[in-house]
């Protein structure tokens, strides 16, 4: 029997620690010898409501990760990647953001993370993408430079049809994340622009994001398990295949003080796809994922936290899965499970609810057909 050192609540403590110790040595020795040239603010896309704004960042080592190329190959692209991966943080600084006149400052935690929450009364808004000034308020290197960076906060239009929040992984990026080796294998040897999405997706979004009405309206949420590591990655990747834009929400995967993975998988999408809904009180949302990650089931947790604000949830089936007692369950709260096996089955679900127009179906149809050529 395993000695009660051993034990996972007397070692977690201990690990953190030389976690942390090892993080601060390997942060003033590269400061100290030049290694670490510029500092970056790493924001990362917010949204906010009426009455406050929301949007969380980084502040790291500049590591000039420029963005990907079709014809980059293999070594360029393992080089990127394992430039995201092993970054050098800046915890404790202050990081000062402005928004339409108003001001607050911030802290980075342990792994240099910060979150922003601004008051956003007596501020008249515009919809749409709006910037958000960050400024550094310490001088890291010791070169009196300053440290800025512009970050964009979302904003929806007044009285949307519906909002739509969609994972990721093996929901619109062919990631085999079932699979740890291919996996590993496609994230450090590929790019934003030679990953794969599944067939149709950017027109199905686009479809979504338009809803009855022809305008793009529809406010569109990606909450997924993947590190923040990758967040600009991912963000090219949606740009580089004409997928809707929309805030990303992702985790930090490192060792925390209580636990050897900072948030499991089922509690970061529930968090944030709960705080989603908190904030867009007025708006119905329909959720979009797969069956691999037990999305599901955490689907089913918003769906009777937040009664009546589901429309439908779509789960690409990628596991052979079979869901009769969780559909049950959903119909029960009055709440359809479409499991699909690609895009035009969600696509003609949603058209025969209304939530699409007929002619982006058939828009979605060609584009499935022209994907699977590319593949």
């Amino acid at each position: 029997m395993p000695s009660p050192i051993f034990s996972r609540f007397r070692i977690l403590p201990i690990l953190y620690f030389a976690k942390r110790q090892v993080s601060k040595l390997k942060l003033w020795v590269w400061v100290k010898v030049g290694f670490v040239k510029k500092v970056l603010i790493q924001p990362y896309a917010g949204y906010g409501n009426g009455k406050e704004l929301y949007m969380a960042g980084r502040v790291l080592a500049d590591r000039a990760i420029q963005p990907s190329a079709a014809e980059d190959r293999f070594w360029r692209n393992f080089q990127k990647m394992r430039k995201r991966f092993l970054t050098i943080v800046f915890p404790g600084v202050e990081v000062e953001a402005e928004f339409e006149g108003k001001t607050i400052k911030v802290t980075t935690d342990e792994e240099g993370y910060f979150e922003i929450i601004l008051s956003l009364e007596d501020i008249e808004l515009i919809e749409g993408w709006q910037p958000i000034r960050l400024r550094l308020l310490h001088d890291l290197l010791g070169r009196a430079t300053e440290v800025n960076a512009i970050g964009e906060v979302y904003f929806p239009v007044a009285n949307p049809d519906y909002g739509i929040i969609s994972d990721i992984d093996d929901t619109i990026l062919i990631t085999g994340a079932m699979r740890m080796w291919e996996m590993l294998k496609v994230t450090f040897t590929q790019n934003a622009h030679t990953r794969i999405p599944f067939a149709g997706v950017s027109e199905f979004y686009e479809a979504l994001r338009k809803g009855r009405d022809e305008i793009l309206s529809n406010p569109i949420f990606y909450v997924s398990s993947s590190p923040w590591n990758i967040y600009d990655f991912l963000m090219e990747f949606l740009d580089a295949h004409d997928i809707p834009k929309g805030p990303l929400m992702l985790r930090d995967i490192g060792l925390s003080r209580d636990q050897f993975i900072a948030g499991s998988h089922e509690d970061h999408k529930l968090k944030q796809i709960n705080h989603i809904l908190d904030v867009f009180q007025d708006l119905s949302f329909i959720l979009i994922g797969d069956s691999g990650q037990k999305d599901p089931q955490i689907y089913l947790e918003s769906v009777k936290t937040h009664p009546t604000r589901i429309l439908a949830v779509y789960i690409r089936d990628v596991s052979g899965s079979d869901l009769p007692e969780l559909a049950s369950e959903y119909l029960i709260e009055g709440v359809e499970l479409i499991l699909v096996k690609d895009t035009t089955e969600a696509a003609a679900h949603a058209l025969s609810k209304g939530w699409i127009l007929p002619s982006d179906t058939e828009k979605i149809k060609d584009q499935k057909v022209e994907d699977e050529k590319g593949t």
